[in-house]
């Protein structure tokens, strides 16, 4: 083989490499780029934070205690709700002191009275029993049962900037 073929053959080699490596630099682009994410956690709103936690937080807490509590055991039944409730709100306090943001999460009971009064069925013909706001847990009487509506919580978010309150009512698995 002579040295103008071999050279030839070289520059066939790295075309077709170069070739190879164009999808490979475009698919790499665009697996790191989105327009509508942020790159980092840093500049989201902390209070959509709090609300993802809190919201899988009652649906949990709602879970374990549907079908556990007769009607007549539904301050218990509030109870454990907020029991269950406690380490979940602990780490929503507690998740970003470190970078200047500071929650605070109460029991809202006149939103879930509020929330009960709006949302629970009344009138001769409804099919399930009476509703309660006990302890900002919304419950219902269902068969003799205590079923879970619903959880009332006011969070305040103070940041270097600013601070927040905002009271969420998240309802229950089951509504």
């Amino acid at each position: 083989m002579s040295s103008q073929s071999r050279g030839q053959l070289v520059l066939v080699a790295a075309a077709v490499v170069a070739i190879a490596l164009v999808p490979m630099v475009a698919a790499y682009l665009q697996l790191g780029y989105h327009a509508d994410v942020e790159a980092t956690g840093e500049h989201r709103h902390p209070a959509e934070d709090a609300e993802r936690v809190l919201e899988r937080a009652v649906h949990n807490a709602s879970v374990a205690a549907t079908g556990e509590y007769d009607w007549s055991e539904r301050d218990q039944a509030a109870d454990e709700i907020n029991d269950t409730l406690a380490p979940f709100v602990a780490q929503v306090e507690e998740s970003r002191v470190e970078s200047g943001v500071v929650y605070r999460v109460d029991r809202n009971v006149s939103a879930a009275t509020t929330w009960a009064a709006a949302n629970c069925p009344t009138g001769p013909n409804r099919e399930f029993g009476a509703c309660e706001s006990v302890g900002g847990v919304v419950v219902q009487e269902r068969a003799g049962e205590t079923q879970p509506l619903a959880v009332a919580l006011d969070v305040r978010v103070t940041t270097d900037e600013t601070t927040t309150r905002l009271t969420f009512v998240f309802r229950s698995v089951g509504r």
